[in-house]
């Protein structure tokens, strides 16, 4: 989570969105170092992956759509294009194991991780 909220006062826009430059964001070209981060190559898609993020997924945009009722969002369609994964959360060659992988979750900004696992569908493989 250190490395998320280090990031977290800072944008890629220079100049600075007004609405962002009054609740206090500042630019940083480099957010790879601010975050103390390291850049990996991407297969499929010009921007680098983070390599210490264990799960990460290239993605192609396929649709976007901006909702007439709140235009400063859009709702975004994608296809996979490739998965990585850090090794131990590899099993049986082709599956994440659900019980190693603990994904940051930002919900209201507050982080969480996971609990237990509290059961799994009829289809679950692992």
């Amino acid at each position: 989570m250190g490395n998320v909220e280090r990031l977290a006062p800072y944008t890629g826009k220079n100049p600075v969105p007004a609405p962002k430059a009054e609740i206090g964001f500042k630019y940083e070209k480099d957010k790879y170092d601010v975050g103390h981060l390291s850049p990996e190559p991407s297969i499929s898609v010009k921007p680098t992956r983070i390599s210490e993020c264990p799960l990460q997924i290239e993605a192609k945009v396929m649709n976007i759509r901006i909702p007439e009722y709140d235009p400063k969002y859009a709702i975004v369609e994608t296809q996979s294009l490739n998965v990585h994964a850090h090794e131990e959360l590899i099993i049986d060659n082709d599956h994440i194991d659900p019980k190693k992988w603990s994904p940051l979750i930002y919900n209201f900004r507050h982080y969480f991780g996971l609990d237990h696992e509290l059961g799994k569908t009829f289809r679950a493989e692992t």
